[in-house]
This record gives C-alpha cells, structure tokens and sequence, in this order.
C-alpha cells in the first residue's frame, strides 16, 4: 500500500530529497565539526573550510570539497583522515564508511576568477542627462 501521495511503483520525482544529497549533508556537518576539533591536536585544520561532499551511491567513497588547500594541509588532512573517517562511523548510521580522499573545490577558483575579471573591467560609464543639456 502507498504512503502519501506517491503511488505504488511511480518513480521519485526531482523534487523529492534524494537519499544521497541527505548523506552528503551529513557527511558534511559531521566533517566540519570534528575538523573545527582537530584544530587543537593540529593547527594545520585550522582555517579549512568544506564546501561539498559528494558520496558514491554504494558508500565506499566520498569527495570532500575544500574551500582552498595548499600541500600542508593536504598533508595534515591526509594525516587526520581515519579520524575524520571514525568521526562519520561513530556519528552517521551508515551501512558502510565511506573512504575519504579531499580536493579542492574547483567552483571557489572559478568565482575567483570571475572576481579578478569584473575588477579589471573600466567603470561603467553613465549616459549623459538629457536634461542637464538644456
């Protein structure tokens, strides 16, 4: 028997929250807290920031999306990984944890770009008031 208003067997519709979005949040919000932790035990993990975590559907793997990392911090987290991957176990009830390998964010560089390029445009120039003419 259906529940709701969606019937037996109708596929999902787009506005409906896919179940993979929902882990990819959480994912998210477990990663960034035990980070904003980890700040104490390593000041490298201090000032990184996650924007995305995308998750396999099967759970095996997930990207996490960084807001900018240079080789330091790529280092550190490399080094706090199993203890970022423990935090998710022991906070997100999963059928599997998910392997976590971090990259920076490709969309934070790309609206860097778009900054560094509407900086560098000249100033509007405004259309003279006809008004002032007379």
């Amino acid at each position: 028997m259906a529940s709701g208003n969606r019937r037996s067997g109708a596929p999902r519709t787009a506005r409906q929250y896919p179940r993979t979005a929902r882990v990819n949040e959480s994912l998210r919000e477990v990663l960034a807290d035990a980070l904003e932790r980890m700040e104490d035990l390593d000041d490298r993990l201090g000032l990184l920031t996650i924007t995305a975590v995308d998750c396999d559907p099967d759970l095996r793997h997930a990207v996490v999306y960084m807001s900018s990392m240079d080789d330091e911090e790529r280092d550190a987290l490399a080094e706090a990984r199993v203890r970022l991957q423990a935090a998710i176990s022991s906070q997100v009830r999963l059928k599997r944890t998910p392997q976590l390998s971090f990259v920076a964010d490709p969309s934070v560089s790309a609206g860097q770009r778009v900054e560094e390029i509407l900086r560098s445009l000249p100033p509007a120039r405004s259309d003279p008031d006809p008004a002032e003419d007379q």
